[in-house]
């Protein structure tokens, strides 16, 4: 397999989340034409489940990858940048599933004794697609005894692996605030309720939530990163939006820091006689690793010369891979590919030969675990 050439082709085609419909195809076709005698195939959605069937299975040991793309307008100047005007692979998904087909594609050839599932999941970056998946009966009828999945690092060098028993990645939701009074001539502001103002004092309020409601020892963050509000500068807004994002360290401050927004957004309602609502849009639990499953996995990599192993810290990243731990035990890691752009930019631009870092890397685990 010229994993180049088919990251490239991935690279191409990013779609929304349930909306992958050229990559589940593309997908489906480099399956098709693997070897077939072991496989089993099924999709859910714009998703797919592989199955490759053990010698003499004692376990079924699964493999995740997300499929869709961002909606972000791609600046890397690729000779092979998206085709869809507005979408980008901005996080690696493209990597991802180029990586999980090279696996397949050895298992496909080389037997193991347990069997091993490889899940294409849609949706990752909204509004997730995990939850849905796991409740799926295709899903049900394969479900893994243990689960993996990686992450591209752009902050690492290629050839590095970094990982940690316990808290990889943070509990995460969207946030989504519409507020509404009485719009107005600026000249009359008596006859009006500023929306644009009830915005801005509530911004300022969300400022103490994490400084006055989190246990110092705890981490949280409460971002606004979005304001929508007015229509001209003599006119007073009727209506402003606030668009934003919480992650928090452990599921408890979770729940108090939604109570203490849900309190703060009821006293603006009654401090500017307006009326409000609150959407938490997508919601991901936290990537909890097991203890015991990411130590042997850590303990492989360490008997590899071309990987450099870290023991990170844990980060506020969101990523619905925790919804498959929540009730499967296994691990996530990240995956060093050197950018000097972002997860969630325009100018991604990873380094492919990292790759091969993973490939070695999860063949050398899954022949040890699956045997």
């Amino acid at each position: 397999m010229d994993m180049t050439s088919v990251r490239r082709d991935l690279h191409r085609i990013p779609e929304r989340g349930f909306q992958e419909f050229k990559t589940q195809q593309y997908l489906l076709h480099f399956i098709e034409n693997l070897p077939q005698d072991r496989l089993q195939v099924k999709t859910w959605r714009t998703g797919i489940l592989v199955l490759v069937q053990g010698e003499s299975p004692s376990k079924t040991i699964g493999y995740r990858t997300d499929i869709d793309g961002l909606p972000i307008k791609e600046e890397t100047g690729y000779e092979f940048q998206s085709e869809h005007d507005g979408y980008m692979h901005a996080c690696g998904h493209d990597l991802h599933m180029t990586i999980a087909l090279s696996i397949l594609e050895y298992y496909a050839t080389h037997r193991v004794k347990d069997n091993l599932l490889f899940v294409f999941q849609p949706a990752e970056e909204g509004p997730g697609g995990a939850l849905p998946m796991l409740d799926s009966e295709e899903f049900k009828a394969w479900k893994p005894d243990q689960m993996m999945a990686l992450h591209i690092a752009p902050e690492y060098p290629v050839g590095t692996i970094a990982t940690r028993p316990g808290l990889l990645f943070a509990n995460t939701s969207e946030l989504f605030i519409d507020l509404t009074g009485k719009g107005g001539h600026a000249a009359y502001p008596h006859h009006t309720r500023d929306m644009v103002v009830a915005a801005s004092h509530l911004v300022t309020q969300f400022q103490s939530i994490v400084a006055r409601n989190v246990d110092p020892l705890d981490s949280a963050v409460v971002t606004v990163g979005k304001i929508d509000g007015g229509t001209k500068q003599n006119i007073i807004a009727e209506k402003a939006r606030l668009e934003g994002t919480i992650r928090t360290l452990s599921a408890d401050s979770m729940s108090k820091v939604k109570t203490r927004i849900e309190a703060m957004v009821r006293g603006i309602e009654a401090s500017f006689e307006c009326e409000a609502s609150i959407d938490y849009g997508s919601n991901y639990y936290q990537v909890n690793n097991s203890p015991e499953h990411v130590q042997t996995f850590m303990d492989n990599m360490k008997r590899l010369s071309d990987v450099s192993l870290v023991e990170c810290r844990e980060a506020m990243t969101g990523e619905d891979f925790g919804y498959f731990l929540k009730e499967i035990p296994g691990f996530m890691f990240w995956l060093g590919v050197n950018s000097s752009s972002g997860l969630h930019t325009s100018t991604l631009k990873p380094d492919e030969s990292a790759m091969e870092t993973a490939y070695l890397a999860l063949t050398s685990y899954l022949n040890e675990i699956a045997n």
